[in-house]
């Protein structure tokens, strides 16, 4: 860059910097969007210059590509909001902290459950993956009655082990 250019482009940023940046605080109602708009603004005249080509008239030039970055923004935000909904948030990295103690949570499960007595053990497995009491007390050859009281102690060893292992209320 030339003296001459340098001098131009330093006389337009003094002279017309803080009007256009007034006129974008108007337009965007939002005084660091309109300074960022500017400043891209005298980043095209610099560009301008720089290529040889300057403009006749540097404030007209300068407020034209101001309000063409103005309506950009504005096109841009708009599709922003519309696609706001329908853009896939990617999963966040699990926390190792939750993965460790939900791994200790798991063993002390697991330990508990190797504790109980087989048909214990079953109907607690069956339970959990949904099946109704009638259903565990036929597979376990229990009365209905029974496979319920087999269920609440075999519960409330897990449930003793566990507190035991330090997982639950305190």
């Amino acid at each position: 860059m030339c003296e001459t250019d340098r001098l131009v482009f330093e006389t337009a940023y003094s002279l017309h910097y803080e009007s256009l940046v007034r006129r974008l605080t108007a337009r965007t109602r939002n005084e660091a969007v309109a300074e960022d708009l500017a400043q891209e603004a005298f980043l095209r005249l610099l560009g301008e210059i720089n290529a040889g080509r300057t403009p006749d008239d540097i404030p007209a030039w300068l407020q034209r590509v101001a309000m063409n970055l103005v309506a950009s923004r504005g096109r841009h935000l708009m599709v922003v909001n519309r696609r706001d909904g329908q853009v896939p948030i990617p999963a966040g990295s699990p926390n190792p902290e939750h993965e460790a103690l939900d791994r200790e949570v798991g063993d002390a499960l697991r330990t508990a459950l190797a504790d109980l007595p087989t048909d214990d053990r079953r109907a607690m497995l069956l339970a959990a993956h949904g099946y109704r009491g009638q259903e565990i007390a036929a597979m376990v050859a229990r009365t209905p009655g029974a496979t319920r009281t087999l269920l609440f102690r075999a519960r409330a060893r897990v449930r003793e082990q566990l507190l035991v292992a330090g997982f639950g209320p305190a």
